[in-house]
């Protein structure tokens, strides 16, 4: 999974290649459960979507501009617009249906 040191969030969900960001929390019990799932994720879609982990407390702002209250929760971007979000760990194979269903690959 990548981190967003190199460029500023808004530019990189404001891209046309899907991305999926796992809001997460090192306390949170269930977030420990995605890097497994999105490794898998990523190994289905390859390079088709961009993956991202944002954790909500050392990203406050961020957090709160997408209203992230509760972790896990996932949001998919394309083009800069909220595509589907969820809270809650998903299987890999129903994230890969749900990048193929709410976006253009």
């Amino acid at each position: 999974m990548e981190s967003v040191q190199k460029e500023s969030f808004g530019a990189v969900i404001n891209s046309g290649k899907p991305v999926l960001v796992d809001f997460f929390a090192e306390w949170c019990g269930p977030c420990k459960m995605m890097p497994p799932i999105l490794k898998e994720l990523r190994n289905t879609m390859g390079d088709a979507v961009r993956i991202l982990k944002i954790d909500v407390d050392k990203n406050p702002a961020v957090a709160s501009a997408f209203q992230v209250q509760g972790v896990p929760t996932l949001i998919l971007f394309q083009n800069g617009q909220v595509k589907w979000r969820q809270s809650g760990v998903m299987p890999a194979a129903r994230l890969a249906e749900v990048i193929r269903l709410h976006t253009i690959l």
